[in-house]
């Protein structure tokens, strides 16, 4: 099973990716968001390792 996703951790990345895009400013769609800008995109991964520093750090 290395390697391997659950269901259950994938709807939980797709959320947390939703949030991110959401405190960012970015709108996505469900799906493919291939019409991203690579400055968008970026924002939305920078948010998202932020807050698992972040995470981290409270524990």
């Amino acid at each position: 099973m290395k390697g391997e996703m659950t269901q259950k951790g994938k709807e939980a990345l797709e959320r947390f990716k939703m949030e991110s895009a959401s405190e960012v400013g970015v709108t996505l769609k469900q799906g493919y968001n291939g019409d991203l800008t690579s400055r968008q995109a970026g924002s939305i991964g920078g948010q998202m390792v932020k807050k698992m520093i972040d995470a981290y750090k409270m524990q």
